[in-house]
Order: C-alpha cells, then sequence, then structure tokens
C-alpha cells in the first residue's frame, strides 16, 4: 500500500500478463489438509490438551503493539522455580519451558507463576505405576473420569479497561500522555548516570 504522500504507479503489466497470474485454487484442500492434520495430532498426543503445551502470557514488543498481550514461547526458568516445579519435569507435564527468555517486570514474573499454578492444580497426571503413584500423580477414579481438552488451555484474553464518560478535567486536558512517555524511558534510561552525578557530588 502506498505510504505518506507519494505517486501512485500506473504498473505497466500488459506483456504476457497471463505468467504473472497466481492462482489459489488449492485454498479449500490446504484447509481441509490443515482439519485433518489438527485432527489426528489431537488423536495421537491423546489425553494430553490437543492444542499443544501451556504457554505463558506475553507483552509485545515496541511501542504500537506494548498495550497487547499475546502466548510466548515458553515459560522461564525463574517462573518454572516460583511455581515450585523443575524446568526437566515441567517439560514432561505439557508446560513449555524457553530458558533464552528472561523476566523483565515483577508483574510479569506473578502472571506467569499464576498461571502455572492454576494448571498444576487442574491436572490429571496419569501415574507411571499405578500400583504406587508418587506425589502429583492422580487416583485411579481421577485417571478414569479423564477427558481429552479440545479448546485452548486458559485461553488469553486483551486486559479491556471500560471508562465512564465523563468532560475531561483541566488536568487531564493538560496531560500529555506522549511527552510522559518520553518522559519515563528517558527517566530509566538516564537512572545509573544521574545516581552516579549523585553519590560523587555527595562524596565532594
Amino acid at each position: 500500500m502506498v505510504h505518506g504522500n507519494d505517486v501512485l504507479h500506473k504498473n505497466h503489466f500488459r506483456k504476457k500478463w497471463q505468467f504473472m497470474v497466481k492462482t489459489w485454487f488449492n485454498q479449500p484442500a490446504r484447509k481441509e489438509r490443515r482439519r485433518q492434520a489438527r485432527k489426528a495430532k489431537a488423536q495421537r498426543i491423546a489425553p494430553r490438551p490437543a492444542s499443544g503445551p501451556l504457554r505463558p502470557i506475553v507483552n509485545c514488543p515496541t511501542f504500537r503493539y506494548n498495550m497487547k498481550v499475546r502466548a510466548g514461547r515458553g515459560f522461564t526458568l525463574q517462573e518454572i522455580r516460583a511455581a515450585g516445579l523443575s524446568p526437566k519435569f515441567a517439560q514432561t507435564i505439557g508446560i513449555s519451558v524457553d530458558h533464552r527468555r528472561r523476566n523483565v517486570s515483577v508483574e510479569g514474573l506473578q502472571r506467569n507463576v499464576a498461571r502455572l499454578k492454576a494448571y498444576k492444580a487442574r491436572l490429571i497426571l496419569f501415574p507411571l505405576n499405578p500400583a504406587k503413584p508418587q506425589a502429583m500423580e492422580a487416583k485411579a477414579d481421577d485417571v478414569k473420569k479423564a477427558t481429552q481438552l479440545r479448546r485452548p488451555i486458559f485461553p488469553i484474553t486483551q486486559r479491556a479497561k471500560h471508562l465512564k464518560a465523563h468532560e475531561p478535567t483541566p488536568s487531564e486536558l493538560k496531560y500529555r500522555a506522549f511527552h510522559a512517555i518520553r518522559q519515563h524511558r528517558a527517566n530509566a534510561r538516564l537512572y545509573g548516570k544521574r545516581l552516579k552525578a549523585r553519590q560523587s557530588a555527595a562524596a565532594e
């Protein structure tokens, strides 16, 4: 699509245009193949959840999308340990682990730890040896009742904040949102420099 105040091009596609045509006749068959593949995978991994392992909630990067949340690749080692699990064991019970991701906020860490704990509380773990069930493993009655979850595990929803319509106050009219964001970013960036300057001034 055209960006800015650019010229609308007149594309000269007269010669041999038939060779340039892109057809899309395989779309319905491809849709059906994907559906069949999902069905086959659900049967193959049963009684595990059909949607795959549990994923963390992460914030999207950049100015444009950072108010949105989405599913991440895997939980951090810090989140896994805070939920009382070990990374190796977590991978065996349907939790995805990403050793590269780092927690940069307390809120994000707490949100994912709560997600892991909720998953752990609802989990029906089939015993390896039914005669000697381990600590987290389910009893025989629970195993009989277990069914495969066909929908996503704990679907991620956007945090919508509904505000009641009101007349803007003088302080709201004076508030400059973009300037405030820039100010916060500058304060975070210059925190170390300013702290060092204060400490050197106090030492003198």
